[in-house]
C-alpha cells in the first residue's frame, strides 16, 4: 500500500514540477531533428490552421532548416485555389514537399493530389527521392484524422464520442433502473430531456461565457451545427461548455423528477451523476481528437508533452503542450468508477443527494485544477484573483456539492421506499 501511495505522490510531484517549469519558446517554433540517411539535421517545426499565416510563413527570416506540417483542413479540394497559392509561395522559397511517409513529391499540386501534401521542408542541402527521411522529436506529435471517411461523408470522432457518451449512458442507466426496480418506461423521457439539456445548455453556455459575439456575427450557428459567417458550412456540434450543460441539466431533471417519475430530484441526480461522469470522459476524448481545449506549453522533454499541429491558430505557437483533455478524461473515468462502487457496494444511494454532492465536488475540482494547465478558451470575460472563467464558474458548483452532501442527511430513505411498488417493472 505504501508503494502505491509513493507512486501517486511521485506522479503529483512530477505533474506540479512540469507545471511550474514549463518552457518558453522564442519565435513560437518547436525543435526537432530530421534523420536523413542516418545523419541528424536540426530543424524548426511550424504548423498552423490559418491559411493567411501559412501563406505568409515562407517570407519569415529563419536561419534554420524548417519543417512545416501542412494541415488537411488547409488543403481541402474545396479551398484548392488558396492552397495552391500557399504551396506556390513555399516552392518559390525553395521548400520541398513530402507526403505523410516523407516520400518526396515532385509533381505539381492539383485539385486531385493536394491532400497528399503533408510536409514542406527547407534544408541547406536539397533532399533527393532516394533519401530516407524521418522526423524525430523529444515529444509526441498528435496529428490524427478527424473522423471516419465514408465516401464523401466524414463521421467526425468528436460527434462519435457524443454518440458513445449517450449510448453507454443509456445502457448504464438501464442497468441502474433494473437494480432499483424502476419501470423502464421512465427511462425514455429521462434520456430525451438529458439529451436536450446537454446539447442546448452546453452550446448556450459556451456562447454566453466564451463567445457572445456569435449572437451578432453568426446567430444560427448558436443553435444549429452550421456556420453561415463565410458561406454555408456544416460544422457538426462544437463549442460546448460543461458549465452550461450542468445548469440546463439541473432544470430539465427537475421537470423530469416532479412531472414524470415523481421522485425526489436528488434521487435522480445521484444516478445521473454516475452516467455524466462517464459521458464527460467521452466528450473530452472527442476534444482530444479535435485537438481543441489544448494545454499550455510544456517542456519538450516532459512525458506529457504533445504537439498539436491541428490546434486552432488563435494560440499562434507551434509548441508541445499538455494534453489537458486527457487529464480531464482520466479524472472523469476515475470519478465514474468511484461513484459506481459507492452506488453498488454501500448504502449511500439511500441517502438522497449524497452521491450527487460528492459528484459535484470531485468533478468541478478536477475541472478547477486542470484549468491551470489549459490555454484560455476564447475571451476570458470572468477573471478573479488570477483565476480564469472555467475556474471561477467551478467554485460555486463545488460549494453547492458540499451543501448538498450536508443536507442529504434529511433525505434518507429505506430500501423499501426506494423500490416503491408502483415503479416496479412488471413481468
Amino acid at each position: 500500500m505504501n508503494t502505491i501511495f509513493f507512486r501517486i505522490y511521485l506522479v503529483l510531484f512530477a505533474f506540479t514540477t512540469q507545471l511550474l517549469f514549463a518552457q518558453e519558446y522564442p519565435g513560437g517554433l518547436s525543435d526537432g531533428t530530421l534523420d536523413i540517411n542516418g545523419n541528424n539535421v536540426p530543424v524548426k517545426i511550424y504548423s498552423t490552421t490559418e491559411m493567411g499565416d501559412l501563406t505568409a510563413f515562407p517570407d519569415r527570416a529563419i536561419n534554420n532548416n524548417v519543417v512545416v506540417i501542412l494541415n488537411g483542413s488547409s488543403l481541402e479540394p474545396t479551398y484548392y485555389n488558396y492552397a495552391a497559392s500557399a504551396l506556390a509561395r513555399f516552392k518559390d522559397s525553395k521548400y520541398q514537399f513530402f507526403d505523410k511517409n516523407f516520400k518526396l513529391i515532385d509533381a505539381p499540386a492539383t485539385q486531385e493530389n493536394v491532400t497528399t501534401f503533408k510536409y514542406a521542408v527547407k534544408s541547406a542541402k536539397p533532399i533527393t527521392d532516394s533519401d530516407k527521411v524521418e522526423l524525430e522529436t523529444s515529444f509526441k506529435i498528435w496529428d490524427p484524422s478527424k473522423g471516419l471517411h465514408i465516401g464523401s461523408f466524414t463521421l467526425h470522432f468528436y460527434s462519435l464520442m457524443f454518440v458513445f457518451a449517450f449510448g453507454f449512458g443509456y445502457v448504464l442507466m438501464t442497468r441502474i433502473f433494473k437494480i432499483d426496480n424502476i419501470n423502464q418506461r421512465y427511462l425514455e423521457p429521462l434520456f430525451t430531456w438529458t439529451l436536450i439539456g446537454t446539447i442546448l445548455g452546453a452550446r448556450l453556455g459556451h456562447v454566453i461565457f466564451y463567445q457572445p459575439e456569435l449572437f451578432k456575427e453568426d446567430f444560427w450557428s448558436v443553435f444549429l451545427p452550421i456556420s453561415t459567417k463565410n458561406g454555408f458550412k456544416f460544422t457538426g456540434f462544437s463549442g460546448l461548455a460543461s458549465h452550461g450543460a450542468t445548469i440546463a441539466l439541473i432544470f430539465t431533471t427537475l421537470y423530469y423528477s416532479f412531472k414524470i417519475i415523481k421522485k425526489n430530484p436528488f434521487w435522480v441526480y445521484d444516478r445521473l451523476g454516475i452516467v455524466v461522469a462517464l459521458g464527460g470522459a467521452f466528450v473530452r476524448m472527442g476534444n482530444f481528437f479535435n485537438s481543441e481545449i489544448v494545454g499550455k506549453p510544456a517542456d519538450p522533454n516532459s512525458p506529457f508533452a504533445l504537439l498539436f499541429p491541428q490546434q486552432s491558430g488563435e494560440y499562434g505557437l507551434t509548441v508541445p503542450r499538455y494534453p489537458s483533455q486527457l487529464f480531464e478524461a482520466v479524472g472523469y473515468v476515475l470519478l465514474f468508477i468511484l461513484l459506481w462502487i459507492l452506488y453498488r457496494k454501500t448504502d449511500k444511494k439511500y441517502q438522497q443527494g449524497w452521491l450527487f454532492g460528492l459528484f459535484f465536488i470531485i468533478l468541478w475540482a478536477i475541472r478547477f485544477f486542470v484549468e491551470f494547465l489549459k490555454e484560455p478558451q476564447g475571451d476570458e470575460f470572468i477573471q478573479i484573483g488570477g483565476l480564469n472563467t472555467g475556474q471561477v464558474l467551478s467554485i460555486p458548483f463545488m460549494i453547492a456539492g458540499v451543501v448538498i452532501m450536508i443536507i442529504s442527511k434529511k433525505f434518507k430513505i429505506t430500501p423499501e421506499e426506494n423500490e416503491k411498488p408502483e415503479y416496479i417493472e412488471k413481468a
